[in-house]
């Protein structure tokens, strides 16, 4: 007899790292700027250039790249922009040189403050996260050919899940956008912000289809100097499709998507004001897709007609136990600082920060904070934008059958709904929904046939065995178990006992007939 192998192709989670990266700067305002009397806002972005696999460690290196919006000492708004090189090895066990390595970040805290009037400090805070997989393949019996006489074979079938898709992409998008009628011609743009909402990616046969809200809210200085500072805020929604030729719409996505870069540039309308806007935002998505499979494996050969000896070894199988986009609902009512009368609420922004993921009974408890940063107009007009940040705690369970301390997730958060409200002094309401993208795994494994040794059977030890024999079911028993410690085959037990299936109970009473099959 020979086996008939199949070449499994497996996708093994290795394992997860993490460190903390502390960045501290200072930096002089250039010539060309005016004097520093306030910082007022800072924002930042992780560039990550490079992510090589070296021995049992993944070296990252990146940058943060920064703008902080402050006040001028001459009255006035300005914009100024830099970066902050850094690179970090994290440490990974049994790290293969070919093993794939995702990277991810969290900003977990970024402060610009004015050391003097021409010197900026830049303080900032970074988590880096790498998981680490490796792709393998393993021959599996999965039949036999050229059976011998008496040959018995179980098959058993196993539901696998393995990343058909594992890549890279860009979606870009261009809008033009027009002032409305109320706001007066743009001078500079002194500040802006680009964040996607309710972003949703899902496959298609030969494409992926995404869509979602990009929401811009950007500060300028009117053409005319002698107006206040100006604001605008508009949600932009987008779709499209990118081809894919592996995709197939029956296929679990995981896909992260962030926004890769951020151009809005002012330009002249036909009449020649500076009315319009060219938006131009790149996404880039980390794309990921699990296909789920049944494999039927050879799970177990013997024979009545000679000795069969299989050989196996594990082969380890993802499957999946939970794909849920859960929604959390927030809310908090928060007091703004101030020392000037609060005119209104212009813009409120926010990040998804986790805290802690816990697998619990059949769920997976996810504890975190919705960090808002709350923009607001107030009545000095030597600082007429203020901002206040606060932070949000939530609590989220999502169910996921057969969770275990094994299990192995992947996480992605997002924010579908986010505002601020005044209610009256300085007092705000801040509701929002919080989405998070989830994906559990269990690595199982799974014992598979790997050769098989065949001999004559032991006709001294056969003999002992009885010809006909009466047997009560025991606990744990099966048909197939049976039927190869005593000799046979399910279907001549089956037969014996006029068994409609071959499904027992424990105490049932059967008769055995022994079977020798000619060699």
């Amino acid at each position: 007899m020979e086996l008939v192998k199949n070449r499994i192709h497996m996708n093994q989670f290795k394992g997860n790292a993490s460190t903390q990266v502390t960045l501290d700067d200072d930096f002089i305002v250039p010539d060309s700027m005016e004097d520093m009397a306030q910082v007022m806002l800072s924002s930042g972005e992780i560039q990550i250039e490079s992510v090589r696999n070296q021995e049992d460690k993944v070296a990252v290196k990146g940058k943060l790249e920064f703008c902080v919006l402050y006040r001028k000492e001459a009255g006035g708004l300005s914009t100024m922009a830099g970066s902050i090189p850094f690179e970090e090895s994290l440490n990974v066990q049994n790290l293969d040189e070919k093993d794939y390595v995702g990277v991810s970040w969290t900003l977990e805290d970024l402060n610009g403050e004015m050391i003097n009037s021409r010197k900026l400090g830049i303080q900032a805070i970074v988590t880096l996260q790498v998981r680490v997989e490796t792709v393998r393949d393993v021959e599996a019996a999965v039949d036999v050919k050229d059976q011998e006489e008496g040959a018995q074979l179980q098959k058993e079938k196993v539901t696998a899940a393995a990343i058909a898709v594992r890549r890279k992409d860009t979606y870009r998008m261009k809008e033009e956008l027009t002032l409305s009628g109320g706001k007066p011609n743009m001078g500079q743009i002194l500040w802006r912000e680009m964040k996607l909402r309710d972003v949703q990616v899902k496959p298609l046969d030969g494409k992926i289809h995404i869509s979602g809200d990009l929401n811009l809210f950007a500060i300028y200085q009117a053409e005319d100097e002698n107006m206040p500072v100006q604001w605008l805020e508009e949600t932009i929604p987008f779709s499209g499709e990118l081809e894919l030729a592996e995709a197939g719409e029956d296929m679990i996505p995981m896909v992260g998507v962030r926004l890769a870069h951020r151009g809005l540039e002012a330009k002249p309308d036909s009449d020649g004001e500076m009315r319009q806007m060219d938006v131009d935002a790149v996404l880039e998505l980390d794309i990921k897709l699990y296909q789920e499979q049944e494999l039927e494996l050879l799970g177990d050969v013997y024979s009545t007609g000679c000795q069969i000896t299989p050989e196996r070894s594990d082969a380890s199988f993802d499957r999946v136990l939970a794909k849920n986009i859960c929604k959390c609902r927030v809310g908090e009512k928060a007091q703004l600082p101030q020392t000037e009368r609060i005119l209104q609420i212009c813009h409120s922004d926010g990040v998804v920060k986790i805290d802690e993921v816990e697998m619990g009974e059949d769920s997976v408890q996810i504890d975190g904070v919705l960090e808002v940063t709350i923009l607001y107009l107030t009545s000095d007009d030597r600082a007429p934008v203020q901002a206040a940040t606060e932070q949000v705690p939530f609590h989220c369970q999502a169910e996921a059958r057969g969770v275990g301390e094994e299990s192995v997730y992947q996480l992605n958060p997002g924010i579908e709904q986010l505002g601020a409200v005044m209610l009256g002094g300085d007092m705000v309401e801040i509701k929002g929904v919080i989405t998070l993208d989830l994906l559990v795994l269990e690595q199982a494994k799974v014992p598979v046939i790997t050769e098989i040794q065949s001999e004559p059977l032991d006709m001294q030890k056969l003999q002992q065995l009885p010809g006909i024999v009466g047997y009560i079911v025991q606990p744990g028993d099966t048909l197939w178990d049976i039927a190869k410690r005593f000799h046979t085959t399910t279907e001549t037990v089956m037969a014996a006992n006029e068994l409609t299936d071959d499904q027992v109970k424990s105490g049932m009473k059967l008769l055995l007939v022994k079977e020798v099959a000619q060699a």
